[in-house]
């Protein structure tokens, strides 16, 4: 297997770190979308474990069709809710490695795609 050094602003790394073991796969598809030619025909895992676990609950959730009114309601489990809570207090007294600020990254991002989907839910459910 060949190894690519590239340089990338620090934010984008953090916001990478998290999605490290799917690099490759995310490049093939980066490739299929823009339609660039490849030279290889290899094909990229995915596994489950790849993902992060609350992107996981989060994903596993959408994936049985909820309904509008589950999706207003929905909250990560405690487990998430938890570990959000230990990375929000390790933020606020600055002993936050940068693995564990990229997951909260994770974490607002996902909490930001939940508050436009349960908004949308809540518009088409009057």
């Amino acid at each position: 297997m060949a190894e690519l050094t590239i340089h990338i602003p620090d934010e984008l790394l953090s916001r990478l770190e998290p999605l490290q073991n799917r690099l490759p796969e995310l490049l093939w598809r980066l490739l299929d979308i823009a339609n660039l030619p490849t030279n290889s025909k290899a094909t990229a895992k995915t596994e489950s474990t790849d993902i992060p676990a609350v992107y996981q609950e989060v994903l596993d959730f959408l994936i049985q069709r909820p309904t509008l009114e589950e999706i207003i309601t929905f909250k990560v489990s405690l487990i998430a809710q938890t570990r959000l809570s230990e990375l929000l207090e390790k933020n606020r007294s600055a002993t936050l490695s940068p693995m564990e600020s990229a997951e909260l990254d994770v974490y607002e991002q996902l909490e930001h795609m939940m508050i436009l989907l349960k908004a949308r839910a809540s518009r088409r459910d009057e």
